[in-house]
């Protein structure tokens, strides 16, 4: 990233931005560090451990979030409790600007934030879980719902660790295909698709896009976009089955269809499923059914 770029990125961060320029120049020879006054060094010293801290990139996302809702929702006796659970108290108060800024609705709270959160990771990693603990407690989990068929059991919140989580949330209108790669499935696919537009929707597979270099990669972000995701279990495809069970697991609305109940596996037996023949009276007739559960799903 050029400096320009750098600037431009941090321009709502403020404290950090002013941050990274009295290192620069200090770097440079431009700003000798005995003309920096005592605030400007205790600023520098306790954030460049925003630079500092080892973390996975999982770890350090989710501490980036965390430190969000505390901007977000923290009031000084939520630092303090939070300083007591972490037995980093002296880390609270001993910060000339955190607490000042954040009474004050300074511009530099968030990096002041951000700071002491990675100083107390970093004194002890546990205290990411004890961080995330304390906040969920209070303010609740910190994270978004991707799902969409209603749920009545408690919601939960993870990370994958094989899938990199896209960016972007559900698009209400789009309907994911997952069939087998055979040409035996396109007219089928075509009968998918012409059903999706007469209810409203559009629909895409994941051999029509090409985002990542691992076509796993793109299944998974289609499904964690869809609305609906249809599933054709004909012929025991385990990629399919792969497929349905990431997109149950995501909460989707899953709608799956077979050439015949016996590919059904024994685990998806008690799911409702659309039986169809692969021929232009059974297609039409797969039509007419899928048009009308979208539009049940819309």
């Amino acid at each position: 990233m050029t400096e320009s770029g750098r600037s431009q990125h941090l321009r709502g961060w403020p404290f950090i931005a002013e941050l990274l320029t009295l290192a620069q120049q200090w770097n440079s020879g431009s700003t000798p560090f005995s003309t920096l006054n005592s605030t400007q060094i205790n600023d520098f010293n306790w954030d460049r451990t925003l630079f500092q801290t080892e973390l996975s990139s999982v770890d350090r996302k989710r501490l980036i979030a965390l430190c969000r809702s505390a901007v977000a929702n923290f009031n000084a006796g939520d630092w303090q409790t939070l300083g007591a659970h972490t037995g980093q108290m002296n880390i609270i108060t001993g910060h000339d600007r955190l607490l000042r800024s954040l009474s004050f609705n300074d511009p530099d709270y968030p990096g002041n934030a951000h700071a002491v959160m990675f100083k107390l990771v970093e004194i002890d990693t546990a205290n990411l879980s004890v961080i995330a603990d304390y906040i969920a407690s209070i303010y609740g989990e910190d994270g978004e719902s991707i799902s969409t068929a209603a749920g009545r059991s408690r919601s939960i919140i993870f990370t994958p660790s094989v899938f990199e989580t896209p960016e972007g949330g559900v698009e209400t209108d789009l309907i994911a295909v997952m069939t087998p790669f055979a040409p035996q499935f396109e007219a089928v696919f075509d009968t998918i698709r012409n059903a999706a537009v007469a209810a409203g929707f559009r629909t895409l597979r994941a051999k029509d896009i090409w985002q990542h270099s691992a076509v796993i990669q793109d299944v998974f972000s289609l499904i964690f976009r869809a609305n609906i995701v249809v599933c054709d279990f004909t012929g025991k495809n385990p990629n399919v089955f792969y497929e349905a069970g990431i997109a149950h697991t995501l909460g989707k609305h899953v709608v799956p269809i077979t050439q015949s109940a016996a590919d059904i596996p024994f685990d998806l037996q008690h799911h409702r499923y659309l039986p169809y023949l692969n021929n232009a009276e059974g297609r039409t007739d797969l039509q007419t059914a899928l048009s009308a559960r979208f539009r049940s799903l819309g």
